[in-house]
């Protein structure tokens, strides 16, 4: 049963995930599509997808959902998708545009152009 605190603390996550996914699942599901979506990222024990590009894919689903319907493990993905958001943006190059690093904070479903 879900306590008050975890019920305002899940708002909170929902409202700053929505705060810094600015991509709406059909231009995120577009982004995912191309190879340069596929280019960035690091990829664990052999995977041939990066974790950006898999975060991205479970962003696409969590944007499908209501917000009656996130689990535990979702608000969780919300956190992650946040923290590298935030850690992410603020390692910004002096070349920005087409480069790996918005690639990959656009896998995770902020476009940093939309500013």
């Amino acid at each position: 049963m879900a306590t008050t605190t975890d019920t305002q603390d899940q708002k909170a996550v929902k409202k700053e995930f929505d705060e810094l996914v600015n991509m709406t699942a059909t231009q995120l599901k577009k982004w995912l599509g191309p190879d340069e979506s596929k280019s960035v990222g690091q990829k664990q024990n052999g995977d041939t997808e990066s974790t950006g590009h898999k975060s991205g894919e479970r962003i696409v689903s969590l944007l499908g959902k209501k917000a009656a319907e996130y689990t535990d493990d979702d608000y969780a993905h919300m956190r992650k998708v946040i923290s590298y958001i935030k850690r992410h943006s603020a390692q910004e190059p002096k070349e920005s545009r087409e480069s790996n690093w918005e690639y990959s904070l656009k896998n995770w479903g902020h476009d940093p152009n939309k500013r």
